[in-house]
């Protein structure tokens, strides 16, 4: 059997999470066209035949304008450490640019095999892949490189066969049915900030955070579920709530479906938005709302 943990890194939108979202085969990160979306480490647990392999997505590598923004930096470049296997997952169809080059010094030290993933190969032309290949194998060497498309599964079992191949023998971390580290509260809060942010207009999704205040899956008949959309300010409250409360109920109704697909079981969600100023910049707000780090960070 061969194990091991490989990281995937990146920067905002590159495919990160619907990579792992393609492996695993159910919605473990959630994804929108909206950058940084992604806040936090998240673990899927990909098993086979062939053994496990634990992957972690991270969020996209960008220059941090708040403590959240740090925060994410930081569950990046720690999750280069302890693993087995880097995927450095890059888009075709954006050009090289510093913050590639900012990634690329933070990889040079890594002791471990470095993967070169170009993703979104079915929107580029062959010239144009190879030029873009080109750009990176010019500022280091990589153990392997693959050209993919993490949203139509193209290469996917060829990468996961070349994975294999350089982890470690070992056991089984996870049970076999095991899809990720993460507790269910916590998806379905992820799921609740996704609808939120492919919903809403460009000035709200980054300032949006959700909490599970109570989940109760004794409940008679469904699962009972609070939760509560924090925005930074009265104005994007509004926009949340929408005119006569269509938005939050679109919200609601459309995130209902998804956890209700996960539970397996009907959902009474109950849903409130609540403003937090500034909780992006506040530390203890970050704690409250899940975003720490090990080691006394935040």
């Amino acid at each position: 059997m061969k194990s091991g943990f490989v990281s995937i890194v990146g920067r905002p939108n590159v495919g990160k999470s619907t990579l792992m979202n393609t492996v695993i085969g159910e919605k473990i990160a959630i994804v929108s066209e909206k950058p940084q979306t992604t806040r936090t480490r998240i673990q899927g647990i990909y098993t086979s035949p062939d053994g496990q392999i634990i992957f972690i997505d991270t969020p996209g590598i960008h220059k941090p304008r708040h403590l959240l923004g740090e925060y994410m930096v930081k569950v990046s470049t720690r999750s280069l450490e302890e693993v087995d296997l880097i995927y450095y997952m890059t888009d075709v169809s954006r050009p090289f640019g510093g913050g590639e080059q900012f990634i690329l010094d933070q990889l040079k030290d890594a002791a471990v095999p470095i993967f070169l993933l170009v993703n979104k190969i079915d929107l580029a032309n062959e010239s144009k892949v190879e030029a873009h290949i080109k750009d990176f194998t010019s500022q280091m060497n990589f153990a392997e490189i693959i050209c993919l498309s993490a949203t139509l599964g193209t290469n996917i079992p060829g990468l996961l066969e070349k994975t294999y191949a350089y982890l470690p023998e070992g056991p089984l971390y996870y049970p076999e049915d095991d899809l990720t580290d993460q507790p269910v509260s916590f998806i379905a809060a992820e799921l609740i900030r996704e609808k939120a942010l492919i919903l809403t207009r460009d000035e709200v999704p980054h300032s949006l955070a959700v909490e599970i205040e109570e989940f109760d899956s004794q409940a008679k008949g469904k699962t009972y579920l609070r939760a509560v959309i924090y925005t930074e300010r009265d104005s994007q409250k509004g926009i949340i709530i929408g005119k006569n409360g269509q938005m939050l109920r679109n919200i609601g109704e459309q995130s209902r479906q998804d956890i209700e697909a996960m539970l397996g079981r009907p959902v009474y969600l109950d849903l409130w938005v609540k403003v937090k100023k500034n909780w992006r910049d506040n530390e203890i707000n970050l704690k409250q709302l899940g975003y720490r780090l090990s080691g006394g960070d935040y």
